[in-house]
């Protein structure tokens, strides 16, 4: 097969090509840019986390850098997930497929959404500013809830996407 391809890194030219969404299409894009903004970010940030803690012994040091690793890829994995499930449904199954594209790039957007979400509620009380704007009375209840709840908006997405792949496929 010459139009197949060759690992992540081909699933994404891969999938350009066979899909008709355009909405899809406007994910790869989005979605490459996201993913390679939020790797840069974990590896970045990783480095410090092992520059902060690299005086110290083994223990629960070396838990908090590996915990950092796994929280990064449950991060990453969603955002490339719609990509590489794509192209593999086309490079298997073939033909036009578009609702599924198009179903699994909204489940990317929602993904990305709520991301941006999960950050806002876990902005730490000194760091929150006065929300102003249209949009002022739901950042004041985002704010408002625990820091904790910042984790479930990207959770809820994650499943969102897989029950998607796993109903149109």
């Amino acid at each position: 097969m010459t139009d197949d391809y060759g690992g992540l890194i081909g699933a994404f030219p891969y999938a350009f090509r066979a899909s008709d969404s355009l909405l899809f299409r406007s994910y790869i894009v989005v979605g490459t840019v996201a993913t390679a903004a939020v790797s840069l970010l974990f590896v970045t940030a990783l480095v410090g986390v092992i520059a902060a803690t690299s005086g110290g012994r083994g223990g629960s040091l070396t838990l908090s850098r590996s915990f950092f690793a796994v929280v990064g890829l449950f991060v990453v994995v969603p955002l490339v997930a719609p990509v590489l499930l794509v192209a593999r449904r086309h490079r298997r199954v073939g033909g036009h497929a578009t609702r599924y594209d198009a179903a699994l790039a909204a489940t990317g957007y929602l993904f990305l959404l709520s991301l941006y979400v999960g950050l806002v509620i876990s902005v730490p009380p000194a760091q929150q500013t006065t929300p102003t704007g249209v949009l002022a009375p739901a950042v004041a209840v985002l704010y408002a809830l625990p820091q904790l709840a910042g984790v479930a908006p990207p959770l809820l997405a994650a499943t969102v996407e897989l029950g998607c792949h796993r109903l149109l496929r």
